[in-house]
């Protein structure tokens, strides 16, 4: 890394499948867990602007470059900005063996990424938006291309809500929007879905009733995802459209389209009780959200051949040592490289004979 958050330079060489970032808060771990989450389409575990990336002291820019290596090839992957030059904003630019691409969708074919925050903590009982962000990047690991259609689904929403705000009388304009609208939003609900329904599989088929991380029941809400399973796509999209034209005043009145996959919702609960994921302890939400992300790793891994880079940051902080020897023993199992973080390295004592343990300064790591 270079100018990248706290550190002016960093190179790391390590290896292995646990790697443990040790260190005391603010010291820098989390933004190493950042910069690898990079290596995917979208803005990374922080949801970050670019320019919030760059270190304080440094020219603007900021380079992440990392070099992957696997029994069969060895790639590097390279993103980052340039330094600002007057008022214009800096495009984040992306490499593979320092030969340019056209952005880090490109990175899918080498590299996936899945991670697990304490912002997300609260996922099961905050708003629904963040439980769609959430699935979002789920489908997102397994379908490079599903960020682009949210965002050209977000694009065309705004297009319509001028529309609505103008009160345009020539209806044409509208219908030619809300046929885009109708198009993208099918391909997004229909790859949500997918991957819902996918998941939900995978879960079912492996659930164990007494596990350390109990097994969650998904499904999707909205009305367009309610009918995908069973009708043909085309005929959604018509129905879809339909119901714009129908609820014009409507979403004029509330400044927004009221209906589509921009309400739906990622609807969890804890399986073994049966119970919503809301309802459930904080500790139990806890161990319910780290079971559905590993079984997300393990989603990704069966449909892309890709076991993904896992990360995992504080993660260990309020797991009693019973459930962090089983989270150490299903990220082993797992197969993949995973990245973890803490600030007490007594936390992982029960892995410190088989990690490769990073100790954290401020604007340094090193080996221990």
């Amino acid at each position: 890394m270079s100018d990248f958050r706290s550190y002016a330079a960093l190179d790391l060489a390590v290896d292995g499948d646990l790697i443990v970032l040790a260190g005391e808060n603010g010291a820098g771990k989390t933004n190493i867990l950042e910069a690898l989450s990079l290596l995917t389409p979208g803005r990374g575990l922080r949801r970050a602007d670019l320019a919030d990336c760059a270190r304080e002291a440094g020219s603007g820019g900021w380079v992440v470059s990392v070099e992957l290596e696997d029994d069969d090839h060895r790639v590097q992957l390279g993103t980052g900005r340039e330094p600002s030059e007057g008022s214009l904003p800096q495009s984040r630019k992306c490499r593979i063996d320092r030969a340019p691409v056209g952005s880090a969708r490109a990175f899918a074919d080498h590299v996936r990424v899945v991670w697990l925050t304490p912002s997300m903590d609260g996922l099961f009982t905050g708003p629904a938006g963040d439980r769609r962000r959430f699935l979002d990047r789920l489908v997102l690991a397994v379908d490079p291309e599903h960020g682009g259609r949210v965002s050209a689904l977000e694009k065309a929403l705004r297009n319509r809500n001028r529309l609505l705000e103008d009160h345009y009388s020539e209806t044409i304009w509208l219908d030619a929007a809300e046929r885009e609208i109708a198009e993208i939003a099918i391909g997004v609900a229909a790859a949500r879905s997918e991957t819902v329904s996918r998941l939900a599989a995978l879960i079912e088929a492996e659930k164990v009733k007494e596990t350390p991380f109990p097994w969650a029941d998904l499904a999707l809400s909205g009305e367009l995802e309610a009918m995908l399973p069973d009708r043909p796509a085309i005929e959604v999209e018509d129905h879809y459209r339909a119901l714009l034209r129908a609820n014009r005043a409507r979403d004029a009145a509330a400044g927004r389209t009221l209906i589509g996959p921009q309400s739906a919702d990622l609807v969890v609960r804890h399986g073994p009780k049966g119970m919503d994921a809301a309802r459930s302890s904080t500790g139990e939400q806890k161990a319910l959200l780290v079971g559905l992300v590993l079984a997300h790793a393990r989603l990704v891994a069966s449909m892309t051949g890709f076991v993904p880079l896992v990360l995992l940051d504080e993660i260990a902080a309020h797991f009693d040592p019973l459930r962090r020897g089983a989270l150490y023993e299903a990220l082993a199992e797992l197969g993949a490289q995973v990245w973890m973080t803490g600030a007490d390295s007594s936390a992982f004592l029960e892995v410190a004979g088989r990690a490769t343990m990073i100790h954290v300064t401020p604007g340094q790591a090193s080996v221990m």
